[in-house]
């Protein structure tokens, strides 16, 4: 598979995000009012913004956005080449199709980071610029019900239930990415380095034939 058909991957994922959260912010009212229940009530449609990281984690205004925004910028530059490198060392194509929708889910979100503020205008009201300060749109909600954990439970017994955050396509894509090379992570690299240093992954073989030649001369 050619290297750029990785990046048709990562493509692919930002053009669903994207037209997700133009359909979300183009025809759903924001919070409860424009909720829409998919399956059942657990989970849900639900248009709400997130100002900063995973889980709504913000650094220090007023120029935490701008550096958030800067690093995700650095950070897909460096997964574009790492993509580019492991195609050039023969990896796996299932470990680089899961890098690719890492780095989809990544744009995704920076391309929100960038632009919304200016595009949708939903950049917080202190913003010193509308650009690099857009909020990311989030729309997928697994509302499990209110309550508390059983006390029999392990760890967790007679503790509140927390609210799951709510999420988006990108955000899915990167933690999908991330689970099934930590689940194939074995499978993934062990065929990249047999792939890349064919001769390293026999080296151990050659070594004890040396051994046994070696020592059936010595008797």
């Amino acid at each position: 598979m050619k290297y750029w058909k990785y990046y048709l991957v990562a493509l692919l994922v930002i053009v669903i995000d994207q037209l997700s959260k133009w359909a979300v912010h183009r025809y759903m009212p924001m919070g409860m009012p424009g909720e829409v229940p998919v399956f059942g009530d657990w989970f849900k449609l639900h248009y709400t913004l997130n100002p900063g990281m995973a889980f709504g984690v913000e650094l220090p205004a007023p120029y935490g956005k701008v550096i958030l925004t800067l690093f995700r910028l650095v950070a897909v530059t460096g997964i574009s080449y790492y993509i580019y490198r492991l195609w050039k060392q023969h990896a796996p194509s299932g470990l680089l199709i899961c890098i690719a929708m890492i780095l989809g889910g990544a744009i995704g979100n920076l391309v929100d980071s960038i632009f919304y503020g200016v595009l949708y205008n939903n950049a917080p009201f202190n913003a010193p610029t509308p650009w690099l300060h857009g909020q990311v749109i989030d729309m997928l909600f697994v509302d499990f019900p209110d309550g508390f954990f059983p006390a029999s439970w392990p760890f967790v017994g007679g503790e509140i239930i927390p609210d799951f955050p709510i999420f988006n396509i990108a955000d899915s894509c990167i933690f999908i990415g991330v689970v099934l090379i930590l689940i194939f992570q074995n499978r993934f690299y062990s065929q990249h380095l047999e792939e890349a240093h064919p001769v390293a992954a026999n080296d151990a073989t050659a070594a004890q034939a040396r051994r046994d030649a070696e020592a059936s001369e010595a008797v």
